[in-house]
């Protein structure tokens, strides 16, 4: 069975991030990941309450509602093997069981302007989880530290391969199109299956 990770690069345009944007001048500022093709369970390290972007840590997000569904997006995926799978999902459910002691890395966060380095134990910010999960699977080997690692650093990574472009809530309706036109075929060939199964039995009953 293939599968597939999927880098989630998002700006919503809150002030938070339109602060961070000032230095990054970048146009996506908060980083996430996925293992399935509809989003369903997307990981990440965020803001707990949506008011409130001082109280973070571990979250599990969703793009049909709240911040991320009125956000800029730019989706990448790439292909990994079922050991690589089984690495990264055993290292995201660890932190998920302790998440209470994980919290959002803002000193590591403000620490990459001056090039300074801060460990914090059981702290991560958004893109410094994502490469922290890519490199437990060994998806990317970071040139830099993880706490250096920023949302276009991510982007930068040769192995993803940019999925599409443009505003979550147009992601999704396209997303929801193509359910709806596989699901479309698979019913047709049931169909088509079905009436050749039918045929099969007029001819056997015909000469029978």
């Amino acid at each position: 069975m293939e599968r597939k990770v999927y880098l989630i690069l998002t700006d919503t345009g809150t002030f938070f991030t339109r602060m961070i944007k000032l230095y990054t001048k970048k146009p996506y500022n908060h980083a996430s990941l996925s293992f399935d093709p509809h989003f369903s369970e997307i990981y990440s390290f965020g803001r707990k309450k949506p008011r409130n972007p001082f109280i973070g840590g571990f979250v599990k997000e969703c793009i049909y509602t709240g911040l991320l569904k009125q956000a800029d997006c730019a989706i990448y995926s790439c292909c990994i093997s079922e050991q690589q799978y089984q690495k990264m999902l055993h290292f995201i459910k660890e932190i998920e069981e302790k998440k209470e002691q994980y919290r959002y890395n803002f000193l590591g966060l403000l620490a990459i302007p001056f090039h300074k380095t801060v460990h914090r134990e059981h702290a991560y910010f958004c893109s410094q989880f994502v490469a922290a999960v890519l490199t437990e699977g060994n998806v990317i080997q970071c040139s830099k530290q993880l706490s250096h690692m920023t949302p276009h650093d991510l982007q930068q990574v040769a192995s993803f391969h940019l999925l599409y472009q443009g505003t979550v809530e147009g992601f999704i309706k396209k997303n929801s199109l193509m359910r709806k036109v596989r699901t479309e075929m698979k019913t047709h060939a049931a169909l088509g299956k079905l009436r050749q199964k039918i045929a099969s039995a007029c001819v056997f009953f015909f000469w029978y």
